[in-house]
């Protein structure tokens, strides 16, 4: 009888450093879509169209911000361990350049390693407009009226 309860303790303990090991793998999260090098083959610069390559790689994710400007199809791999802060471990971007008629013109693919780190900033641009506060045009108007401004004059 107490071996079996040795047992069982053996299995909980086994359970328990089983689960502290597997909360302590690291989980990997995917976004986006960048077709292959395979899938790219199909594309011809100079020959195909917007249409075409809808047509053989699909719609990108993301496109230009002028009309008529290059496709951005984007992937990342991003690394999920513990406590710590999530890792971008691998990015690629294929942007896809197009002339003025929609022929593409240029075929190029970046990874994370091709960028760099921008950083951002946040400029507020002020209203230039000086004077009073409301209270103190309120309280500045008090000494502006006269019983005639009250009284109706026919």
């Amino acid at each position: 009888m107490q071996l079996m309860q040795v047992s069982r303790i053996r299995v909980w303990v086994a359970g328990g450093l089983l689960a502290v090991l597997a909360s302590c793998t690291a989980t990997f999260q995917n976004h986006g879509y960048v077709p292959t090098d395979d899938e790219m083959q199909n594309i011809l610069v100079g020959v195909d169209t917007r249409g075409t390559v809808e047509d053989i790689i699909g719609r990108p994710s993301s496109t230009g911000v002028l009309e008529g400007s290059g496709w951005y199809y984007i992937s990342s791999r991003v690394r999920n361990f513990a406590y710590r802060k999530p890792e971008i471990i691998e990015r690629q971007l294929l942007a896809v350049s197009f002339d003025g008629k929609g022929v593409v013109s240029n075929i190029e693919r970046f990874a994370l390693e091709d960028g760099r780190v921008i950083t951002l900033s946040r400029r507020v641009t002020s209203s230039g407009i000086k004077g009073p506060g409301f209270f103190k045009q309120i309280l500045g108007n008090l000494g502006n009226f006269t019983v005639g401004d009250f009284l109706e004059e026919e």
